[in-house]
């Protein structure tokens, strides 16, 4: 069973408690049973879940609660914490430290994604703003060097690595001084994989990391190949101190339970997941918003987070004027570019409560991606006085002719060029909206700054320029007002341990 598939099985069985009209132990052992199948299915080790039922039974004592007492939150919360519990081994993870040398060693089998996984961390720590660089101590596949030299060199980060020396030790050796004398900040080994755990490798392992010395050392774990990640885990910890899990190919559609519950072998703490093949499809691993986003609760301190990265609090200029309800076609185009950065539309939809990790399929994600470049090419086409003017789609239809000349420009259709001014206007009528409501730019709390009966309205005005399957997988009218009150509230409707849970 994939992911997405485990996520809905555990969130419907949740709600069996909340639609009883009785808790009683019956209502639980039925609860606890489906939980516990669906988590078999997804290839999670059976003595874990065994230990997640007894957990959950030990907590919930019927004979011993106290009279209006809410079960059915205790009961929730209860699972939500040993969801938790299995997947996180209570080890804090290791932080690389500014302005010093962190050297950090991957490890792992061939095939599970290593040399893209070292990749993707540099780019992390470079959009960051640290000096990262990547060493290819990998010798034994053909082509691993290109495969790295490649990458680093779209993603634009220092390299080293060798066609002529065959000794892996040599080459990370010799690369570590080289970075370290130039006093970089993340310095990333990538190290040999092989098709089975043999002696060898593991034996170059440890002299690769006897003459780096690394800070950290990662093991690279494949979500796609179940239980037997348990065993490879195992092994590796056994010869070498692993510091941290990266687990790839951990998108909706992986039966990544075996990963998950893998990481106890290693009592290391998982750091990233990967969730694809692009450089971007990289995230920071957190275990309480990844069980939020499984179960459909979204993330909202990771949106946060990603907002945040933006600096767009830097731009007084576009705030003041939001203020004031005013919004050209180019601060449009600057909040295109904004979602282009915060990364795959996947991951940003997953973070916000009510979406599942599998809202957007990858097919549909590629498809939105290119209807927002497409809006951005015809952008591209119009002159500043367009960009810029408060009149927005007024000024082409007083003058028709700037229709056709963007449309010309951008090799699009006039259709394509009015319903990007449709667009646009539908933006801008919602900004002037937010922008008469009194507190809504106040910093601190909106759900006191604003007025409730202008919050309703602007909901109802959401509804309707929404579309109506999106609405209707939000929960409706409802659905969209209870994700609006989190957003204002940072987390509302919580539940202790459960993140963003409502309680029906």
């Amino acid at each position: 069973m994939v992911l997405a598939d485990l996520g809905r099985k555990i969130t419907n069985a949740l709600r069996s408690i909340s639609n009883a009209t009785v808790i009683n132990e019956e209502v639980l052992n039925s609860m606890l049973k489906e939980i516990c199948t669906a988590l078999l299915e997804a290839d999670v080790n059976i003595k874990l879940v065994k230990q997640l039922r007894e957990n959950v039974r030990a907590v919930i004592d019927f004979d011993e609660m106290a009279a209006g007492l809410n079960k059915r939150r205790m009961i929730q919360s209860a699972v939500f914490q040993q969801l938790v519990k299995l997947i996180d081994p209570g080890v804090k993870a290791w932080q690389p430290t500014k302005g010093k040398n962190n050297v950090i060693m991957f490890v792992g089998l061939q095939g599970s994604g290593k040399t893209t996984t070292c990749t993707k961390l540099a780019y992390y720590y470079q959009r960051k703003g640290w000096k990262t660089c990547l060493i290819c101590a990998d010798t034994f596949r053909a082509g691993a060097f290109d495969q790295l030299k490649q990458n680093a060199t779209k993603a634009r980060i220092p390299f080293y690595g060798s066609y002529t020396e065959a000794d892996p030790v040599v080459i990370a050796q010799e690369g570590v001084d080289k970075f370290k004398a130039e006093n970089f900040e993340i310095i990333i080994v990538d190290t040999s994989g092989r098709h089975k755990q043999e002696d060898s490798l593991f034996e170059e392992m440890l002299q690769v990391s006897n003459v780096t010395g690394p800070d950290n050392v990662i093991f690279v774990m494949d979500a796609s190949i179940g239980q037997a990640c348990e065993a490879q885990a195992k092994a590796f910890k056994d010869k070498v101190d692993i510091g941290s899990v990266i687990i790839t190919k951990l998108d909706s559609h992986a039966k990544g339970g075996g990963a998950l519950s893998a990481v106890a072998a290693t009592k290391s703490p998982v750091i990233f997941i990967g969730t694809g093949e692009h450089i971007d499809d990289f995230e920071p691993f957190k275990v309480q918003p990844f069980v939020s986003k499984l179960l459909g609760m979204g993330d909202l301190k990771g949106l946060v987070e990603k907002v945040e990265e933006l600096n767009l609090d830097d731009n007084e200029e576009l705030l003041k004027r939001l203020k004031h309800g005013q919004f050209t076609l180019r601060d449009m185009y600057e909040q295109f570019q904004n979602i282009m950065k915060m990364g795959p539309f996947s991951q940003i939809i997953g973070m916000i409560p009510g979406f599942g990790s599998d809202f957007m399929t990858k097919g549909n994600e590629q498809e939105s991606m290119n209807r927002l470049k497409k809006l951005m090419t015809i952008m591209d086409s119009m002159n500043d006085q367009e960009l810029d003017s408060f009149e927005g789609a007024k000024l082409f239809t007083r003058q028709a002719g700037r229709v056709g000349r963007v449309a010309r420009g951008a090799g699009v259709s006039n259709k394509d060029v009015q319903d990007l001014l449709s667009q646009y206007t539908k933006f801008a009528q919602m900004v002037k909206k937010m922008g008469g409501i009194k507190g809504l730019f106040k910093g601190g709390d909106m759900g006191k700054n604003v007025n409730p009966a202008q919050m309703a309205k602007l909901n109802q005005q959401m509804a309707k320029m929404m579309d109506p399957r999106v609405l209707h997988q939000m929960g409706g009218m409802a659905g969209l007002q209870s994700m609006m009150r989190q957003f204002q509230q940072g987390a509302g409707g919580k539940i202790p341990g459960m993140p963003g849970w409502k309680d029906s």
